[in-house]
């Protein structure tokens, strides 16, 4: 029985893996921080003989080259592709024998991009499972516009088919393995589940169970936006991600950070957003450790502008500098203590009031609960395809990645802001508080807003 073993990036909703027999192996889709990979293959005491990549990747970058160079392993990727370095070029049908007891067989599954690959994993029992890439999710599958808008249709339409062609030459036994699918912005849907077969899929997916035109029409009428860093992260894959620096950041004191803060830079508090609420240096942007700082982070920022991230430790820093890493950001300042200690004066100390459904319920019905400043805006931060679903009655939308370009779009008043959770309700309140506005954080799940007696709409 061959093993795989999963390495989690859930900070951007993708797995990479690890195959071995015992003594050899094969790592699929690494990140870009391959350290996790070489500690895992050294508790297993195992030689990594290839490194094989599904796509270019849009979402992250690819540890792959590096991982092949320190490794010697052999580097596999679509002979198709046009890189700017070497690689084992591989297409459909080749055959990868890693060891005499484990090979990988591969297949052309286009649809995510045009040269995707599949890479059925094979033992002396025959077919173990197939690492799908982009290509089959849980119950969804990956989406097809990250190439552009243009060519939608036509992968969408090569999804369906690759899909298709995964169940007839694989068992319903066969283990399915996804890059993406676990929050990752390049699924075409939500997925679901932690694991899966050929058979389940067959039950449950959309591109199983549909015929090719609807299932074209329902994926295209169903994606939504995407983030902005995705449009660096092809290029820099393509040309070959330099490695991974992970040496502690340039460091801030008070009075540098007071000059940074002057002068509009990017200054973000890693801190959960109970503590950020509490208190924070003013100008300072709430993106927790305890959310998906790194995709908001690369959504909002302008590609390339100064960074300085603010922990409460060096290992809270370090922990954000390895998931900014994985998307391109390697030069950041950083500063760790809490808000006192690294003020400049206290005069930099600054809150923000919270709330919750219930009092914006209060403020919409003129039955005031509280001292806060009143409701003379109500601002969604939420995607399109969550406002489209349901939003409250008379609410502006502005999506949080959105909101440093469009802060004119939010009427003159103070304005309560909510999400889904309240952890971007929290960054677009640091962003606005910034810019000079009276905020109210809604810090609470949209779930109960129905339940606190606020109406609700849709866009039809």
């Amino acid at each position: 029985m061959i093993d795989v073993e999963v390495i989690e990036t859930s900070s951007l909703g993708d797995r990479s893996y690890l195959a071995s027999d015992g003594e050899v192996a094969v790592v699929v889709d690494p990140q870009r921080d391959v350290d996790r990979v070489l500690a895992l293959a050294g508790r297993l005491v195992v030689r990594i003989s290839h490194v094989v990549e599904t796509h270019v990747h849009n979402d992250y970058l690819s540890g792959g080259l590096e991982l092949a160079r320190l490794t010697g392993a052999s580097y596999v990727m679509s002979a198709d592709d046009d890189l700017q370095f070497d690689r084992t070029g591989v297409v459909d049908g080749d055959v990868l024998q890693v060891s005499p007891r484990m090979r990988l067989r591969v297949l052309a599954t286009p649809g995510h991009t045009f040269n995707h690959l599949s890479y059925v994993l094979e033992g002396p029992d025959g077919s173990q499972g197939v690492f799908t890439g982009g290509s089959l999710l849980y119950g969804t599958t990956g989406r097809t516009d990250l190439l552009g808008d243009e060519h939608a249709e036509t992968l969408a339409r090569a999804q369906h088919a690759s899909a298709h062609t995964l169940t007839k030459t694989l068992p319903d036994g066969a283990q399915v393995w996804p890059t993406h699918g676990f929050g990752s912005f390049c699924t075409a849907s939500p997925a679901s589940g932690d694991d899966s077969t050929l058979g389940q899929e067959r039950e449950v997916n959309p591109v199983l169970r549909l015929a090719r035109d609807a299932f074209v029409r329902e994926t295209l009428s169903g994606l939504g936006a995407y983030p902005a860093y995705y449009a660096h992260m092809g290029t820099l894959n393509t040309a070959g991600p330099a490695p991974v620096d992970l040496r502690p950041p340039q460091p801030a004191d008070p009075a540098e950070l007071a000059r940074r803060l002057q002068g509009g830079e990017w200054v973000i508090d890693l801190r959960c957003r109970k503590a950020y609420l509490d208190s924070h240096l003013a100008g300072t942007v709430s993106l927790g450790l305890d959310g998906p700082m790194a995709t908001w982070l690369g959504w909002m920022v302008p590609h390339g502008a100064p960074i300085t991230l603010l922990g409460d430790d060096p290992a809270q820093v370090a922990r954000a500098q390895r998931e900014l890493v994985r998307i391109g950001i390697d030069r950041v300042a950083a500063a760790t203590g809490s808000p006192q200690e690294l003020a400049a004066d206290p005069g930099q100390l600054t809150d923000l009031p919270s709330a919750s459904f219930a009092d914006l319920a209060g403020e919409l019905t003129g039955r005031r609960t509280s001292d806060l400043p009143p409701a003379e805006v109500v601002l969604d931060v939420r995607l399109d395809t969550e406002w489209n679903t349901s939003h409250v009655q008379g609410a502006v939308h502005v999506p949080l990645p959105d909101l440093p370009d469009r802060l004119d779009d939010v009427p003159d008043g103070a304005v309560w802001v909510h999400c889904g959770s309240g952890y971007r309700a929290t960054a677009a309140a640091s962003v606005l508080a910034r810019a000079g506005r009276t905020v109210v954080v809604v810090d609470d799940n949209f779930g109960d807003v129905e339940a606190a007696g606020i109406p609700l709409t849709t866009t039809a």
